[in-house]
């Protein structure tokens, strides 16, 4: 019998020579682990299990299990055995029956008899207890759990400390309590079928052999045999870019809220519609599958480490939100976007998680190993608040130019640029400080002056079928340079051109914006186009060539250039992909506004030039 250990433990184990803490760690106990120890009885952890007309029901779930093999070897275990007046025989032959039922139709590893039952009464290594003794131990199913004078977790130890040639043997007053990750309970209960399939799915979870740390039993055929072998459950879905949870982890504390089948069905029927993928894109079917399910998933798992409030009762911090204003900027393109965090005020869901209409409310908690999983029949996540964000394109971030307009060179025949993109940025002084993404711009300095200029920037994770408002933001000469000149602050005029992919993956162009003029000395935020909606989803592609892009061309003429009214000089801060009706320009003081949209941002460039945005609640 291959005995499966389908957690990593042997780093976590505490073994006599290494844990001061247990008395068991003396001269006495480093003699018996050598097997020379006065008072070791004689025979394996086996031979006295078997021995014991009180273990009998427990001995024969061992033997039917096969770990009678192991537990009769030289590696060492300690046993924790439920006596038969506390675990009975028809107790026993409902778990041996139960092991036949799985046996062969899932791996040793997942089969729930040698999981919930032998390895959550079994630990590697010797382990002892005295009067003073409070210590944490791993079982070997990788469960944490605390070992005392007079109990292992919540089940009174009837007798202690029996040393035998290769273990010692503790028997307890009833069967130690198995509780499962909160990984584990989304396949336990059967109103959450829908979300167990997708997190076991076999496209994102899989196990990992370690043969580093399992226990080799020798060669058979020239292949190494072993006698314990150490799995690690690998999920994608736990990674960093997706949940950045280990759900499955035992040192870490995590609550998860988690839809009821009925929900799911109901998320996944609309949610699906966003992450449409024209036929061309490689993976389709797979994109298609996974988007919406993890566009439900993000921002559902909090961790107790990263949230101060120790009930969540105020505020609640998932594990997709980030902390710090930079870190917003940097993924969310603003400080002020709050994704993925619920009640303090700032997102777009403000309601306290557990106040009617909040995140937690209503849900059914179930206590699980490392945290708690919240289920609910209704889903309080604002999509606005997840998925469905602002995309926000910054002039100056590499690979946001496509390219600009060229012109041939009549002597040498080469293509030539017709302007030149430069980076200017905001000094700390400028009263535009703080008012530009990133204090800085891009000024598309003309090295013609006789044509009309285009600049293309990429677009990309768009969602299909979803409003965006979309805005071309406009940087002044004054933001670079307090003492620009008369001519530096002209105005522009603008037509746009948008590309995106019809269904079959044609490029298809429409012009959105035709001459429309900058407003100078001020952060300009030009309103291109209204609840436009993309048939195709480009979201979470890796694209060279991204499928949507807005061209942005000048539209003066040479009367106007000539005589001073407009240049064809372009400063582009950024384009803003907005949720429709999720922004408002106002030149009005916003705290003056009335009837704005609630959570709502106000985008408010002043008459002194000041360009912000702040929600409004």
């Amino acid at each position: 019998m291959i005995t499966k250990i389908n957690k990593i433990i042997c780093a976590g184990l505490i073994s006599c020579g290494i844990a001061a803490a247990l008395t068991a760690c003396s001269d006495t106990w480093d003699d018996h682990y050598e097997g020379t120890a006065q008072g070791v009885q004689e025979g394996s952890l086996w031979q006295a299990i078997k021995q014991n007309s009180s273990l009998s029901n427990f001995a024969s779930v061992i033997e039917a299990c096969g770990y009678d093999k192991s537990l009769d070897g030289s590696q060492v275990f300690t046993v924790f055995a439920p006596t038969n007046d506390h675990f009975s025989s028809s107790e026993a032959a409902e778990l041996i029956q139960t092991y036949n039922q799985e046996k062969g139709k899932v791996s040793d590893e997942d089969n729930t008899v040698i999981k919930e039952f032998l390895q959550n009464h079994i630990a590697l290594f010797n382990h002892s207890v005295s009067s003073a003794s409070n210590d944490s131990l791993v079982l070997m199913n990788g469960k944490r759990i605390t070992l005392t004078s007079g109990a292992i977790g919540s089940t009174p130890l009837s007798s202690s400390n029996q040393l035998y040639q290769n273990g010692v043997l503790f028997t307890v007053n009833g069967k130690v309590t198995y509780q499962p990750s909160v990984f584990e309970y989304l396949r336990k209960d059967a109103d959450l079928d829908s979300v167990r399939s997708f997190f076991y799915n076999e496209r994102f979870y899989r196990k990992e052999f370690l043969p580093e740390r399992s226990v080799a039993g020798g060669f058979v055929d020239g292949k190494t045999v072993y006698l314990d072998s150490v799995f690690r459950q690998q999920n994608d879905l736990f990674d960093y870019n997706f949940l950045g949870a280990d759900l499955n982890e035992e040192d870490s504390v995590y609550w998860m809220v988690v839809p009821t089948n009925e929900v799911w069905s109901q998320l996944i029927d609309e949610y699906s519609q966003y992450f449409n993928y024209d036929n061309q894109v490689f993976n389709r079917d797979s994109m298609i599958y996974t988007n919406p399910r993890m566009a439900i998933a993000r921002g559902t798992v909090f961790s107790r480490s990263y949230n101060q409030d120790a009930a969540l009762g105020d505020s609640a911090l998932s594990t997709n939100a980030y902390t710090t204003s930079s870190s917003r900027d940097y993924y969310w393109g603003r400080t002020f976007l709050h994704y993925y965090q619920y009640g303090d005020g700032t997102g777009f869901n403000q309601l306290k998680p557990y106040e009617p209409g909040g995140v937690f409310y209503n849900a059914q908690t179930t206590e699980c190993s490392n945290g708690k999983v919240l289920k609910t029949n209704q889903w309080n996540f604002n999509p606005l608040n997840t998925f469905y964000q602002w995309i926000i394109v910054e002039a100056e971030d590499q690979g946001s130019i496509q390219e600009v307009s060229k012109v041939e060179n009549t002597s040498t025949g080469e293509m030539e640029e017709t302007v030149t993109p430069k980076t200017c940025y905001v000094e700390g002084y400028n009263k535009f400080y703080g008012k530009l993404g990133g204090n800085s711009f891009i000024e598309f300095e003309p090295t013609r002056t006789t044509v009309n200029h285009t600049v293309t920037f990429n677009i990309k994770n768009v969602l299909s079928n979803i409003g965006y408002d979309i805005y071309l933001v406009s940087a002044p000469a004054l933001a670079n340079d307090s003492n620009a000149t008369d001519n530096q602050r002209l105005p522009t005029k603008v037509r746009c051109y948008l590309s995106y992919h019809d269904q079959s993956g044609a490029t298809k162009t429409e012009t959105i914006q035709s001459g429309m003029a900058t407003t100078p000395d001020v952060v300009d935020y030009m309103l291109l186009a209204e609840d436009f909606k993309f048939p195709c989803s480009s979201f979470g592609l890796e694209e060279e060539n991204p499928q949507v892009t807005l061209k942005v061309e000048t539209r003066v003429t040479s009367t106007e250039q000539r005589t001073n009214k407009f240049s064809r000089t372009m400063r582009i801060d950024c384009i803003m992909l907005v949720p429709h009706g999720q922004a408002v320009v106002t030149n009005e003081n916003p705290e003056d506004h009335p009837g704005l949209p609630v959570n709502s941002f106000i985008i408010a460039p002043h008459g002194d030039g000041v360009a912000y945005a702040i929600p409004r609640k």
